[in-house]
């Protein structure tokens, strides 16, 4: 019972539970949550917020959602600010390959970066430089049968304003499986992409 009181009297003094746990077994409770429980508990009071805030933290809910390849970096700006860079650039991929499988010409406009330096190589091997050139290609691309692409292994690695993303995609066994480079560059707030590149895998 006395080596309750402490306990018991920080607890009415209104401490949570969470505020009395040391700070490498908070990091390890926090690991559990997901990206927005996590944003969520930050909001509650100053102590969640500094909990919630520790780069540990971070480190580990990136390396849960995304990749355990990157454990030797040290990102410039901290695990929190560098999980939500590489959040962005997973969900703009998604949205790529989205806009694909609905064939809109004018969605595609909007997630490359309109300059003549974009490059894009087709899974059919052909290669167009130039904004007018890659939409144009899309154009024909989107003018053919469509197709569910899916994509599997995704790897993302970012800098302070360029990414790039590797995966596996694949529409049928018929057209093939391929290895996919898309890279991104970070314009006024908005990950555009810059350079998407298909090449067939080789099985076996």
């Amino acid at each position: 019972m006395h080596e309750r009181a402490p306990v018991v009297a920080e607890l009415q003094s209104g401490s949570s539970m969470m505020e009395l746990l040391v700070p490498e077994i908070t990091t390890h409770a926090l690991s559990y949550l997901d990206y927005p429980s996590l944003c969520r508990l930050s909001m509650t009071n100053s102590s969640m917020r500094k909990a919630a805030n520790d780069d540990n933290a971070w480190k580990a809910l990136y390396h849960k959602d995304f990749t355990v390849e990157q454990d030797d970096i040290t990102p410039l700006n901290g695990w929190k600010a560098y999980y939500a860079a590489t959040r962005a650039v997973v969900n703009v991929n998604e949205e790529f390959y989205s806009i694909i499988r609905e064939r809109s010409l004018t969605a595609m406009s909007r997630v490359w970066l309109n300059a003549d330096y974009v490059k894009c190589i087709h899974s059919s091997g052909e290669f167009f430089t130039g904004y007018d050139a890659v939409m144009e290609s899309w154009q024909l691309v989107f003018n053919w049968a469509g197709a569910d692409v899916q994509i599997r292994d995704v790897r993302v690695r970012v800098l302070t304003d360029m990414a790039w993303v590797t995966m596996k995609a694949y529409a049928d066994m018929e057209i093939g499986l391929f290895n996919v480079t898309n890279l991104y560059e970070f314009h006024n707030g908005q990950w555009y992409m810059v350079h998407h590149h298909y090449s067939v895998m080789h099985i076996g």
